[in-house]
């Protein structure tokens, strides 16, 4: 059996047009119609605005880089508690995504649905349109107030390519680490 059978085409083809190279890359489709990334993004890092327990107001930030050979843009993006003392609940009507860092806010992306799988503490954020190859963007989750127990909590971002059946591919971890109050005036 051909690789090439087996997995799909992967069609990556050099335009000439007046001189100037284009390169066009398309995703991995498999014979079942599974699509892939060609080259997955990268999830670039994860930050929190407060990392104290029971803070109002805080932010999670989620930079990923959609390299400009992925071969298909950007669909949808899950983030997933996987480990934590309790479950982090949000705001999923204050969820924003936009082009750039947490401290380098450009084009604010419009979000299709975000939606909350509770039993798997999965948080679903579609983009609509889809982010295109070549893009850093940021999304930007506000809990309703930061866990109340200390520790490390896990959150494991996965990033689908455009498509009726897509595979997620696995980023990585995001990293937070809440404190106890540290001067409370509460025991």
């Amino acid at each position: 059996m051909r690789v090439a059978t087996l997995f799909g085409i992967t069609l990556s083809l050099a335009i000439s047009i007046a001189g100037v190279a284009v390169t066009v890359t398309q995703g991995v489709q498999l014979r079942d119609g599974t699509v892939y990334f060609v080259e997955p993004p990268k999830l670039v890092k994860a930050t929190t605005t407060y990392n104290d327990v029971n803070i109002l107001g805080g932010t999670y930030y989620f930079t990923i880089n959609v390299p400009e050979n992925a071969g298909e843009s950007l669909q949808k993006v899950t983030i997933a508690q996987k480990e934590g003392a309790e479950d982090i609940d949000y705001n999923l009507n204050d969820t924003r995504a936009f082009v750039g860092t947490s401290d380098r806010k450009e084009t604010r992306l419009k979000l299709g649905p975000v939606t909350n799988e509770r039993k798997t503490r999965t948080i679903s954020v579609n983009f609509d349109p889809p982010v295109t190859p070549g893009q850093t963007i940021t999304i930007a989750l506000r809990p309703v107030n930061n866990p109340s127990f200390s520790g490390v909590y896990l959150l494991g971002v996965t990033a689908f390519p455009v498509g009726e059946k897509s595979h997620g591919q696995f980023l990585g971890f995001g990293r937070f680490q809440f404190y106890s109050n540290r001067g409370s005036w509460f025991p």
